[in-house]
């Protein structure tokens, strides 16, 4: 009777247990698309929560129209920008291909001396500006079979473009709700989280928003920062579309280590056009100040206000890149930031048995020193038996 109830019981775990592991790789399915968006929401509501609350508790505005007016700033500060950007972009796109389809009916496609004069390349370089403007019907027709046989790569850009304003709207959806109801989804976090942890999820957590705040807070400053500078050598250096560039660097900006491609790009345009001063001065601008903006802000920003060694951070931003895409600059140091705390946790609850006594110099089964015998000296009868029970 027993064995039969204890079976039966057995059954009914094990169908339960696969009725919830059905039911999590549904939901999975169902919300795999509205991930990538929720964490940005997430992302934008915490470090932005402080201001809801202004509106909220300061100015007494309602909690609906406080998140309404928080999500309408944050569409405004996102939206704008994009909508210059592509403006530019559309208008220099243009005008370019516009210019260079000119030339080659023409037959004067020309590039400046400095490119065709450089070493290895550059007789390969005038070999093939002959070639193109010898017969000009001839280069149109293999431009316009070339562009023909991409469409299908111009259908996969407008696709993925889409893709990505259909996740932006999504996540402006949703920050509207973590605004309004984030305090209540954290309580309820952390107590599902205490049910299965403990009470050492709040330091978790906690450990969660100050990363979170400090990686946001030091590479969109880091940004700001470095795209400011080199919006200002952009435009001493008469660049074309100086507001352009900058808005462009800014975004480079926010990957490691993308800064240099932006102004130095800029900088090996300004040289191939003939001006070498302008050039070489962005150049050198790009490098002692600039790239210095990076070293500054982000170590004291990040690793100041978290405690954690920027080695950490670092490796957390690069791998959480490579890993989830362009959220993984947040999501990396997060993760590595909840490791780390965990093992400092566990290091500490269990140094007792880890750290040898050195007074002692002698460790037993379980780890700990035997401080009764300061100068113990272990017979050769007993250190057989200690390997036999071993």
């Amino acid at each position: 009777m027993i064995e039969q109830w204890n079976k039966e019981f057995v059954l009914q775990r094990l169908l339960a247990l696969t009725l919830l592991v059905i039911l999590i790789v549904l939901c999975f399915k169902v919300v795999r698309f509205f991930i990538v968006p929720a964490l940005w929401a997430g992302i934008l509501a915490y470090v932005t929560f402080p201001i809801y609350t202004f509106f909220h508790t300061k100015v007494r505005l309602s909690p609906s129209f406080s998140a309404f007016l928080m999500t309408f700033c944050i569409s405004l500060m996102i939206g704008v920008p994009l909508i210059v950007g592509v403006f530019y972009l559309q208008h220099e796109v243009l005008s370019f291909v516009g210019m260079v389809i000119r030339r080659l009916q023409a037959g004067y496609l020309d590039l400046p001396s400095q490119i065709k004069d450089l070493p290895v390349i550059g007789q390969t370089i005038k070999d093939t500006l002959w070639e193109i403007n010898k017969n000009p019907e001839t280069t149109m027709e293999a431009v316009r079979a070339w562009v023909q046989s991409h469409l299908y790569y111009g259908k996969m850009a407008f696709d993925a473009v889409l893709k990505n304003l259909a996740k932006l709207g999504m996540a402006l959806m949703t920050l509207f709700f973590f605004y309004r109801d984030g305090k209540s989804l954290v309580r309820q976090i952390r107590q599902a989280m205490r049910n299965i942890i403990g009470d050492r999820i709040d330091d978790y957590i906690d450990s969660v928003g100050a990363t979170t705040q400090a990686v946001v807070y030091g590479i969109g400053l880091t940004a700001l920062a470095q795209a400011i500078l080199a919006g200002m050598g952009y435009a001493f250096t008469n660049a074309p579309n100086p507001i352009l560039l900058t808005l462009i660097t800014f975004v480079v900006a926010l990957i490691p280590f993308g800064t240099p491609f932006a102004w130095g790009g800029v900088a090996v345009w300004l040289l191939s056009q003939g001006h070498t001063t302008e050039g070489i001065g962005l150049g050198l601008w790009g490098i002692l100040v600039i790239s210095w903006v990076d070293n500054l802000i982000r170590p004291i920003v990040i690793s100041g206000a978290t405690k954690i060694p920027f080695i950490i951070i670092f490796i957390g931003v690069l791998g959480g890149l490579t890993a989830f895409g362009f959220v993984g600059l947040f999501i990396g140091p997060v993760v590595l930031a909840i490791g780390l705390a965990v093992w400092r946790e566990w290091i500490s609850q269990h140094k007792n048995e880890i750290f040898i006594n050195q007074a002692s110099g002698f460790v037993v089964a379980d780890g700990k020193a035997l401080l009764a015998d300061t100068n113990p000296t272990p017979s050769n009868k007993q250190q057989p038996n200690l390997t036999k029970d071993d």
